[in-house]
């Protein structure tokens, strides 16, 4: 029987109470200001906001997710010797763009649940969700409008993740075989869209607003792309052999679900093709568990792990060559390690 994909899929250091005490450092430091420019908004508009944000009235601690984004905003300002404070303006845009983007990605996946409880617009309905998502967007721009080249950046982000979550849409309508099959390449592209762009537009913004030149600031763009690849990858298989009980994820929903994953797509490209094609076709409970077993015969599991080390090794190797300050860097590669292994 194959064992589960545990918390160390990477097979990289234990490193969760170092990247916990960074990510909180940073949600410590936004907090204010990301209060602060919620309530500009409409006083309906800003209490979805604060749902969505996990910052209602009763919400606790762990409804206000991770803050990945805006902890990269505040080491890519430190990674440019600056001081963390000089990356709130970055790290409150990115939030604000990473909580709209959740809120309509919920509405097109039609997501019941965020957090461990209803999704907004299950809360305050599909129109209401829409209108924060928007708000919260327009918000974003405003915050970064003293800074135009911010705003091209954050503007050109979210460009490459609409392109993302399109593809990914789109993907579930295309075969599992044959010319039109989704392609482990296209799989790649549509994951750096959809979710490595905006880890690297926080990193290059933090450092913009850290006093960075271009070039460095791009280097940081390619490093936060790598990881989003990463991550995503590791999600797929956290998505088919993860613990449900560290995931939060049904076992086997993306195989139910048929999702196009990278442990699949490569090991469709393999002779078992066609037989975990059918499989995936009929999505029945037997079928889906011969298809697991299939997926890692095939050399689906260690194609996808390969592919995640290697963007990560390759968001090392970028970082490596961006002259930076020494501690932030150490907390970067800290806090990289620790998204992949997905248990922050």
């Amino acid at each position: 029987m194959t064992a589960p994909v545990t918390a160390d899929v990477l097979g990289t250091p234990r490193t969760d109470l170092d990247a916990g005490r960074i990510l909180r450092r940073a949600r410590d430091l936004i907090a204010p200001a990301l209060a602060e420019a919620v309530a500009t908004l409409h006083p309906w508009v800003a209490e979805m906001a604060d749902y969505a944000l996990g910052r209602g009235e009763g919400d606790s601690g762990r409804r206000q997710g991770k803050g990945v984004r805006q902890t990269l905003a505040v080491l890519g300002a430190e990674l440019a010797g600056a001081p963390a404070s000089a990356a709130v303006p970055a790290a409150v845009a990115v939030e604000l763009v990473h909580t709209f983007s959740l809120l309509h990605d919920d509405i097109m996946d039609g997501d019941a649940l965020r957090r461990g409880r209803p999704a907004l617009w299950k809360a305050y309905g599909t129109g209401p969700a829409v209108l924060a998502g928007d708000a919260l967007f327009a918000l974003a721009v405003e915050t970064l409008s003293t800074a135009p080249a911010a705003v091209r950046r954050l503007t050109g982000a979210l460009g490459d993740l609409v392109r993302g979550q399109a593809d990914d849409l789109l993907f579930a309508h295309r075969p599992w075989t044959g010319p039109e099959r989704v392609t482990v390449g296209e799989y790649e592209t549509m994951a750096e869209h959809k979710t490595g762009a905006l880890l690297g537009c926080a990193l290059a913004l933090g450092a913009h607003f850290g006093g960075a030149d271009e070039e460095t600031a791009s280097a940081l763009d390619r490093v936060g792309r790598h990881l989003g690849v990463a991550f995503q990858i590791v999600d797929d298989l956290l998505g088919i052999w993860g613990d449900p009980g560290l995931t939060g994820k049904p076992v086997h929903g993306d195989l139910r679900e048929g999702k196009k994953t990278l442990p699949v797509l490569a090991a469709l490209d393999t002779p078992s093709g066609p037989e975990l094609a059918e499989l995936l076709a009929a999505r029945d409970d037997l079928g889906v568990l011969r298809a697991v077993a299939l997926v890692e015969e095939a050399g689906g599991r260690a194609a996808a792990l390969h592919e995640a080390r290697r963007h990560l090794a390759a968001a090392d190797c970028l970082l490596d060559s961006v002259p930076c300050s020494p501690r932030p860097a150490a907390e970067l590669r800290t806090v990289l390690r620790a998204l992949t292994r997905r248990t922050v």
